[in-house]
């Protein structure tokens, strides 16, 4: 795909007659160390329930584009252009309801704009970048992604990685997790492995608002995989402690997948995420951990290659949450999945299920929820 537009652009400027120059360079050579990547997205959601209002159709789209240029032996130069509502929204699919409102042209947005500085001692990256923390999600083909603007440092040291970051300016959504308070953002982490074991450590302070530590670990032994994940936030000028602990088991069998977690919260709260779909919590479809306080959450998953490219997949999720009599709640999810993989860029599944949610006993949510996706990657 790189090499047709890197031909489709020399193929233009020698029609239109222009010169094959650029910055004093021919273009050829100009764009020969021009990488670009990225990816379309549709997204079907059909969403109805009990209550006839609250029936929901959208048509939801992300297109993004990453171009990274070589600008000498250790300088790299990264812009990545994402679709999105605005800036501010963690430029998410842009959803249009089809019951409402006419169809519309998504904006535009620069999500990335940086340099790259590797050396043999270490990798910086300076400028507006996503935020690779456990906390949140830096790139995302069908989803939210976190920015922010400062410096992050990467130095290897044998087995490990050291990292350090200040950010003094995030994207982050603290209003939407009912927090107030400045979006700079301090962390520092070290990750790395030991044979079959990998394992990281992090932790970050976002200015006025808290500050939260995680620990995490991988194994991979023939076809089983197993992680242990545990995350503890403390909000700023509070006595609230947000605690997550999650175990998940997977293992792969010939055309068979199986797969388990589980995740609980303690009584004070379950903030320990800045993205619903971030390592440090757990998300099935409409059913998460996110922010939930004295949770616990199971998920359970069955898939199986019918045939080459194909696969049928059966999920199960419940969770019970709620700190006190009055909010106890029970929210569980059933829905089964067919993926096909067209080609090696292009991936299109069908979902369809039953969402159930109960509050104190009482039934306030009986849905019934289907989607269609198709995804490109280039």
């Amino acid at each position: 795909m790189t090499k047709m537009i890197k031909m489709s652009l020399v193929a233009a400027v020698a029609i239109t007659g222009l010169s094959s120059t650029l910055a004093a360079k021919p273009l050829a050579e100009a764009i020969q160390d021009v990488d670009v990547s990225g990816s379309v997205v549709y997204r079907y959601n059909d969403y109805s329930d009990n209550e006839d209002t609250k029936d929901v159709n959208t048509n939801n789209y992300k297109i993004a584009t990453s171009i990274k240029s070589k600008v000498n032996d250790y300088v790299t130069a990264t812009v990545r252009v994402v679709t999105g509502t605005d800036i501010t929204s963690n430029n998410s699919l842009t959803g249009l309801d089809t019951q409402t409102v006419a169809d519309a042209n998504p904006s535009l947005n620069v999500s990335q704009a940086n340099f790259t500085v590797k050396t043999d001692v270490a990798t910086v990256i300076a400028g507006k970048q996503g935020l690779t923390t456990p906390w949140t999600v830096a790139i995302d083909s069908d989803g939210d992604e976190q920015t922010g603007t400062g410096l992050l440092a990467l130095v290897p040291a044998g087995p490990v990685t050291f990292a350090a970051a200040y950010f003094n300016q995030t994207n982050l959504d603290t209003v939407k997790l009912g927090l107030d308070g400045s979006d700079h953002v301090a962390t520092v982490g070290v990750l790395g492995s030991i044979d079959f074991v990998s394992f990281d450590a992090w932790y970050l302070d976002m200015d006025e608002v808290f500050d939260t530590y995680t620990l995490g670990a991988k194994a991979t032994i023939d076809m089983i995989t197993a992680e242990l994940r545990y995350t503890s936030l403390d909000l700023d000028g509070t006595d609230t402690d947000n605690n997550a602990l999650m175990l998940k088991v997977g293992a792969k069998m010939d055309v068979f997948k199986l797969s388990a977690a589980y995740g609980m919260t303690d009584k004070d709260g379950g903030l320990t995420a800045l993205d619903s779909d971030a390592k440090t919590t757990l998300t099935g479809w409409n059913v998460n951990l996110h922010n939930k306080a004295d949770a616990d959450m199971f998920m359970l998953g069955a898939g199986m290659d019918v045939m080459s490219g194909l696969n049928v997949a059966l999920n199960y999720n419940t969770i019970d949450y709620g700190n006190t009599s009055a909010t106890e709640t029970t929210e569980t999810e059933v829905y089964t999945q067919i993926t096909h993989k067209m080609g090696k860029n292009l991936v299109t599944y069908i979902r369809y299920g039953m969402l159930d949610k109960e509050v104190n006993d009482n039934d306030t949510i009986d849905a019934t929820v289907g989607r269609l996706q198709v995804e490109y990657k280039f």
